[in-house]
């Protein structure tokens, strides 16, 4: 599904002096239809109280799934833009890493569905999310 050669230092290098470098997001492992990534539950992504905060967590999908739509799309000539994304916060996180896990529901030729899984390191669930993007054609 993905091109041959994406490794996750090269999509680690391309998001340097991004939002996905300020808040800590490293891409770990591109598979043949998923793409993984961990971030830290630190002073950076936690919320007042102490917890991770949801946006946060939101953030991490849609790189995922945005990341994951164009690694499919621009070889083509496309890019890939989000329409919708929504999230269901089922666990809090404290402390260690989250990781999010991005799979494809739908890949069609005007539009992607992304699933992205969100668990902490015991692996239980803390967060799932599904962004919705569009496939353009660059001008």
């Amino acid at each position: 599904m993905f091109p041959k050669g994406i490794t996750p230092e090269g999509l680690n290098e391309f998001s340097i002096n991004t939002l996905v470098s300020h808040i800590d997001i490293e891409f770990t492992e591109v598979g043949e239809d998923y793409l993984i990534a961990k971030m830290p539950v630190s002073e950076k992504t936690k919320q007042p109280m102490g917890l991770l905060h949801g946006g946060a967590s939101v953030a991490l999908a849609e790189t995922l799934g945005s990341v994951a739509a164009s690694l499919i799309v621009t070889p083509k000539g496309q890019f890939a833009v989000g329409l919708e994304i929504n999230a269901n916060h089922i666990k809090s996180a404290r402390e260690g890493y989250v990781y999010g896990k991005a799979t494809p529901l739908h890949v069609g030729r005007s539009t992607h569905l992304w699933e992205i899984r969100i668990t902490n390191e015991a692996g239980d669930l803390v967060a799932i999310s599904k962004i919705t993007m569009a496939i353009l054609d660059k001008k």
